[in-house]
């Protein structure tokens, strides 16, 4: 089991980075919310992973605090719920914001997310209420002190791409559609804005 990787962020593509340990590259996918935490190409950082071994695949995630980690896998547990769609469900909120759907009993934003209708959300409800009933509120503070910043003006190895195509790209691959994911970002759109804030700016417009 690979529980925890530290190592150099060679390349960044929402929701997948390439991070380098110890000479080798490990494909990771993370939770947006995850992602929007990592330092720049060409830096250090510490994920906390879950693998998944499949017939056709093996899969890694990352989160940026084990709470999230732990979330996850909770998540994996409930009937219908799978590693795409747990990403995608902590990709469209924090792991605050899901626990409080669930405490709140808040199925018309859990139906907003791709792949969720109403009889999974509700289904969801049911499943993680006494799963989250010990969490309290313990996740409402991010954990960040994971990250390790390297030094200003390490060469970046991020590919040039634009912004926006970056950020309707990250969307697609969550589960929304081309014309869903292209209308979100337009709707937000500013020159100004990186791809990370255009997804962050395109996922809350949608929830």
């Amino acid at each position: 089991m690979i529980g925890r990787l530290r190592g150099i962020v060679i390349e960044k593509q929402a929701p997948e980075i390439l991070l380098e340990v110890g000479g080798v590259g490990y494909e990771v996918q993370l939770p947006l919310t995850s992602f929007y935490q990592l330092p720049a190409t060409g830096q250090e950082a510490i994920v906390y992973t879950h693998f998944v071994v499949r017939e056709d695949a093996h899969l890694l995630f990352g989160f940026s605090s084990p709470t999230e980690r732990g979330l996850f896998r909770l998540l994996l547990k409930a009937n219908g719920v799978g590693p795409k769609l747990a990403l995608t469900i902590l990709s469209g909120l924090t792991a605050s914001q899901f626990v409080r759907c669930v405490q709140s009993d808040d199925i018309s934003t859990l139906v907003k997310l791709p792949g969720v209708g109403k009889k999974t959300a509700e289904r969801l409800l049911i499943e993680m209420r006494d799963r989250l009933k010990d969490w309290g509120l313990n996740i409402e503070t991010p954990i960040t002190d994971h990250l390790v910043l390297g030094d200003d003006g390490v060469e970046s190895f991020e590919l040039k791409e634009s912004p926006e195509q970056d950020a309707i790209g990250a969307l697609v691959a969550l589960g929304y559609s081309q014309s869903v994911a292209a209308s979100a970002v337009k709707k937000v759109f500013k020159a100004e804005l990186t791809s990370e804030q255009l997804i962050k700016a395109a996922l809350k417009s949608m929830i």
